[in-house]
């Protein structure tokens, strides 16, 4: 575990595996724990780098409000810090508009992008509302954990684990402050105006059963990035936990 300052936050980094740099970015999440599985398939090949940023658990700093440039400064500081060059690095649902941001203004960080369950920003009216519904259940822990499970998971994965796998999972959906920080930043971020200037070679992959994050919206991300291209994968939001080898086979492909 390696630690670094970014202003007015401690952020941790794990680094797994040897070969070319490959920085995976969590999204609203308690941190980058949601790619451990993605990463063990990766790591025979790749430097895979793991940042907390914050908001997650694991990161520390003033509680103060999130944005998008403040995250992608912290993936860029992670970056330097790690002293090997552009790095490829994938973003995952909020974390994906961060590390589009990031290509966009530092071209010369990022090699390869990936972006998975992304969105622009300014969603539709649905996106809108089931954004407002997550932070109006945070005064009710148990709420606000059932919540986010339905919207984070196709309905298919949760019934295969049975209600007793459910219940733990559910634990781990608590509306800690960096969660609602996270939310809050979901809820408010535009990044359409800086689509169009990545210039590294790009690919979104959307997912079919999910329903916050509809795969239409990874389509137009493809669209607005130039000559980006597009896969999909039948899984809800965290694709990470439903299809890791899946999710990771596509990333393995796209780098190589």
């Amino acid at each position: 575990m390696r630690e670094i300052t970014v202003g007015a936050a401690r952020l941790p980094y794990r680094v797994l595996g040897s070969g070319r740099p490959l920085v995976l970015v969590h999204g609203g999440s308690k941190g980058s724990q949601g790619w451990d599985r993605v990463a063990e398939a990766l790591v025979d090949t790749r430097t895979v780098v793991l940042p907390d940023l914050s908001g997650s658990d694991a990161a520390r700093d003033d509680g103060g409000a999130l944005s998008v440039e403040l995250l992608a400064e912290q993936v860029a500081a992670v970056i330097d810090d790690l002293g090997q060059g552009p790095a490829d690095v994938v973003g995952h649902s909020m974390g994906g508009a961060v590390v589009a941001g990031l290509a966009a203004a530092r071209p010369d960080l990022v090699r390869r992008l990936t972006l998975v369950s992304g969105w622009t920003g300014r969603g539709d009216e649905y996106l809108r509302h089931a954004l407002a519904l997550w932070l109006d259940l945070a005064g009710d822990a148990d709420a606000f954990a059932r919540y986010t499970m339905l919207i984070a998971f196709s309905r298919g994965y949760l019934d295969s684990l049975g209600p007793a796998a459910v219940a733990e999972v559910a634990t781990s959906y608590r509306p800690a402050p960096g969660r609602l920080r996270q939310i809050e930043l979901a809820n408010r971020l535009d990044v359409r105006d800086q689509l169009s200037r990545i210039q590294a070679p790009t690919l979104v992959i959307g997912c079919s059963r999910d329903v916050l994050i509809s795969a239409e919206y990874s389509r137009g991300l493809t669209a607005a990035i130039p000559d980006a291209t597009y896969a999909e994968l039948e899984a809800g939001h965290i694709v990470m936990a439903e299809q890791p080898a899946e999710l990771a086979k596509l990333i393995h492909g796209f780098l190589d």
